[in-house]
């Protein structure tokens, strides 16, 4: 009990400078409550909608599932309209319903904007039916009646600001279609932000499947006393148990849940990691500040000593300082962890993906989670000053309060770090000695822990003659406060090297993403230059396929020649006998021209010959397949063919990397018409000297299909950079966390300087040097502090960054690129965090009073 009122005293004493501590497990067990809120709470309303949308049994094609659509086809597989009676008639069975769902749609207004979503979620267009009825709710006007009208969902009429009466052009692969709003349709649970359209079933036969007589699924109802088991095997024994896909509501549920909880997942385990990060800069943000309170208590933990307190009592004095820390940061996480959470759900809100704050979910191990992270983080961070503050000779009493300057982090210290050192840049080295990503990506890993633990090890030793060069060029120009400011970064290297490496862990992870970022867009920009010889590239930025209409459309623009690339799903069974699943490129001849591939044997053009093929070099060497041989071409989706290697394509780069090529005319002649795949991107080349007039000619012909972008070589790189530039984004924006925890560190290392050096600082200014020169002092050292920790990080990171491009290049992404405005932008941006980190320690110690500063003990 002694002890725990020793330790309440001692938190409540020295409140203020453990605030930026507890401000640090705050906000780190924020990120983590906050990420578990925030993805439990998207479990929760996609299991309320998929709970709410399944009938109780669902009929589709056979390896289809529900309102799915073929991506090849770009239109959903069917099953025959009669398939309707047959269910109805089956005992147990109340009633059956055939519908119709597609999401190869895209739904325009009447100023030709695509209104689907841009969160990654689906546009669908389905049938109304009594199904509907149990997610959805008409909430104004009234449902479709005939081919001319249309229900639009209530999120997507809000944010389009469309109403009843307006126009909307629906875009399928059976044609265009034009129809008036005349209802609204409100879902009875949360809409994550899928665009939604209704028709009536007649008219959704007709401009989604082609035609009557067809549906993409039944919708199956059980009589009252019947099972959904009961019911699935009736209906598969009434229908054959291999002729359709089966599936119970709760089937249904579980396989949408795996879908969507597998990216949910990757979501999650993200968040936690870059969570994790930022727990780690906390801990030498909590380690210093608790390094710094024992050696400014050496007197009184001395005093304690001496009136009877043993070691076991002091070193639990000061846990239990860091249990109450931990606790109370902690518990305030928690609470800002659920702000954190419904923060996001707005954001996401503001990107089309709505969620409801009925559906925010608080389990009860998230709680639990939050505590124990944080409580046995800020534990494990006081356990070493706790160990140090055991360690206060009862004669510590006599002395002054504080110790001495550790100006030698000890040779132990300094071996240890140089063999992690050494051992990581081994690592490092047999990473990129790698031939294969796999075995290379384990000893990156190894490379990068090793190296990390090692610097932070060897910081202190660093800190000598790294801080004295920086002070040359920084603080020199200073004159005798800069002086000053160097030998009180020197005075003790130890913390020192601590503060600046709650800095370096999170620079050094944007240095490395840089560079790998970078890099991959200046190897994409490469090959682009070197292998790509279409002017003109069309494509959908949600992977949908070319419409007829599209492709018609910019075949008609007058360009020179135009290449429809598609992908043939077959078996391709070697002369060795062994056989693989493979997408084939089924594209024109002109595809050769369009990108020109490099080959070991053969003639990349002569693949489009008729009954010819080429294969990559890897599988050629793979299978010993060479010029001549005739492979066996079973196609997914029509018959078996026997086609001759008419070429053997090089795999060096990433562009078309291990593909296997047909002729379009060849794929049309073993694939049924209706099986065919659509083409996914469409090449164009503009007549000599006209690209520009092109480039504006085929824009206007694809003005009315919204879905599609129009690229030229520069759009296209540009597109790569936004691309790779928004995750990077995303990214540091998620480190941002760990760097503001580690700007803290740096607030509260000075703040408790300022404390420890009072007498100094007030001797100081009795023998002339003025407030500002002091203020001026601390900010100067807070600088070098910073500038230490920014070089230690960046040249880390570029050296893992430069690594893993080497693993990278085993890919295919060969070129090395240093985002050197990005370095030196965060190191000069480094200066100005350790400015703005000074300036309240150096406003306070600015304002002490000089006879009491003196005074103090």
């Amino acid at each position: 009990m002694s002890v725990l009122k020793t330790s309440l005293r001692n938190v409540v004493a020295h409140k203020g400078r453990m605030a930026l501590s507890a401000i640090a497990v705050l906000l780190s067990v924020a990120f983590v409550c906050g990420t578990l809120v925030f993805t439990d709470t998207m479990n929760t309303t996609f299991d309320k909608l998929f709970a709410t949308t399944g009938a109780d049994v669902t009929v589709s094609a056979k390896a289809a599932e529900p309102g799915e659509d073929n991506p090849r086809r770009g239109r959903p597989e069917t099953v025959p309209a009669d398939t309707v009676d047959k269910v109805a008639e089956v005992q147990g069975v109340k009633s059956a319903q055939g519908s119709v769902v597609s999401t190869s749609v895209t739904v325009a207004d009447s100023r030709n904007n695509d209104i689907g979503p841009t969160s990654g979620a689906p546009t669908i267009a389905a049938s109304w039916n009594d199904q509907e009825l149990t997610s959805m709710e008409v909430s104004a006007g009234h449902p479709p009646r005939g081919p001319t009208e249309v229900m639009l969902d209530a999120d997507t009429a809000r944010k389009h600001k469309l109403k009843i009466g307006d126009e909307l052009r629906t875009i399928a692969l059976t044609g265009d279609f034009r129809a008036t709003i005349t209802g609204i349709a409100t879902f009875k649970v949360t809409n994550p932000g899928a665009t939604l359209i209704y028709l009536d079933t007649a008219t959704a036969q007709t401009q989604l499947l082609g035609g009557p007589g067809l549906f993409t699924h039944v919708n199956v109802t059980a009589q009252d006393g019947v099972s959904d088991e009961q019911l699935k095997t009736a209906v598969a024994a009434a229908l054959g148990a291999d002729a359709y896909t089966l599936q119970t509501a709760k089937e249904s549920a579980d396989a949408g849940r795996k879908d969507v909880g597998s990216f949910l997942d990757v979501m999650k385990y993200v968040m936690l990691g870059f969570a994790a990060v930022a727990f780690l800069v906390g801990i030498f943000l909590i380690f210093n500040t608790f390094s710094m309170l024992v050696a400014q208590r050496t007197r009184e933990i001395g005093l304690l000593r001496a009136i009877g307190s043993d070691r076991g009592q002091i070193n639990r004095s000061v846990l239990t300082e860091a249990l109450l820390l931990g606790v109370f940061g902690s518990l305030l996480g928690i609470g800002a962890g659920i702000g954190l959470a419904v923060g996001l759900m707005k954001l996401m809100g503001r990107m089309g993906m709505n969620l409801s704050l009925d559906d925010l979910t608080v389990l009860w191990t998230t709680p639990v989670v939050g505590l124990v992270l944080g409580v046995v983080v800020t534990v494990v961070a006081a356990y070493v000053p706790a160990r140090r503050a055991g360690k206060v000779s009862p004669m510590a009493a006599l002395r002054d309060a504080g110790t001495p300057g550790d100006r030698k982090a000890g040779a132990v210290r300094a071996v240890l770090g140089l063999l992690l050192t050494g051992a990581g840049g081994a690592a490092l080295f047999l990473t990129a000695q790698a031939e294969k990503a796999g075995p290379g990506s384990l000893w990156l890993g190894l490379g990068v822990v090793l190296t990390l633990i090692g610097f932070v090890v060897i910081g202190p030793v660093l800190a000598g003659g790294v801080v004295r060069i920086l002070s040359g060029v920084v603080l020199r120009p200073f004159g005798p406060v800069g002086r000053l400011a160097e030998r009180n970064a020197l005075r003790n290297p130890r913390r020192t090297g601590a503060t600046a490496a709650a800095l370096m862990i999170g620079l050094a992870l944007v240095a490395c993403l840089s560079v790998v970022g970078s890099s991959m867009v200046a190897s994409a920009t490469d090959e682009l230059d070197r292998s790509v010889g279409a002017d003109f590239m069309v494509q959908s930025q949600t992977g949908q396929p070319i419409v007829p209409q599209a492709e018609q459309a910019m075949r008609g623009a007058g360009l020179a020649h135009v290449t429809a690339y598609r992908q043939v799903e077959a078996k391709v069974t070697a002369p060795d006998g062994s056989t693989v699943e493979q997408g084939l490129s089924a594209t024109d001849p002109t595809y050769a021209e369009d990108v020109r591939r490099k080959t070991t044997a053969g003639q990349h053009a002569d693949a489009y010959a008729a009954g010819r093929m080429a294969v990559g070099s890897e599988y050629a060497t793979a299978h010993h397949v060479k010029v001549g041989d005739e492979l066996t071409v079973a196609f997914t989706e029509g018959r078996t063919a026997k086609l001759k290697v008419a070429a053997i394509t090089k795999d060096e780069g990433n562009l078309d990397k291990g593909v296997m090529y047909i002729s379009t005319k060849t794929a049309e002649e073993y694939v049924p018409a209706d099986r065919m795949p659509r083409p996914f991107m469409l090449l164009g080349k503009a007549q000599g000297g006209k690209g520009d007039a092109a480039y504006t000619a085929l824009k206007q012909a694809l003005a009315p299909y919204p879905q599609y972008k129009v690229l030229n070589q520069t759009d296209y790189k540009k597109l790569l950079q936004d691309q790779v530039g928004q995750l990077l984004n995303m990214v540091y924006g998620l480190l941002a966390l760990a760097i503001i925890v580690a700007v803290l560190g740096v607030v509260n290392t000075l703040a408790l300087s300022v404390v420890e050096r009072t007498r100094e600082i007030g001797l100081m200014r009795a023998i002339g040097l003025s407030r500002r020169q002091l203020r001026r002092m601390i900010r100067l050292e807070s600088v070098v502090i910073a500038l230490f920790g920014a070089l230690l990080g960046l040249g880390l990171g570029m050296g893992w960054g430069a690594t893993a491009q080497q693993l990278l290049a085993l890919e295919g992404m060969k070129v090395l690129e240093i985002p050197w405005p990005t370095i030196l932008g965060v190191f000069a941006g480094s200066a100005l965090v350790g400015l703005l980190a000074a300036l309240v320690p150096a406003f306070r110690a600015g304002r002490m009073n000089v006879l009491n500063a003196i005074a103090t003990e």
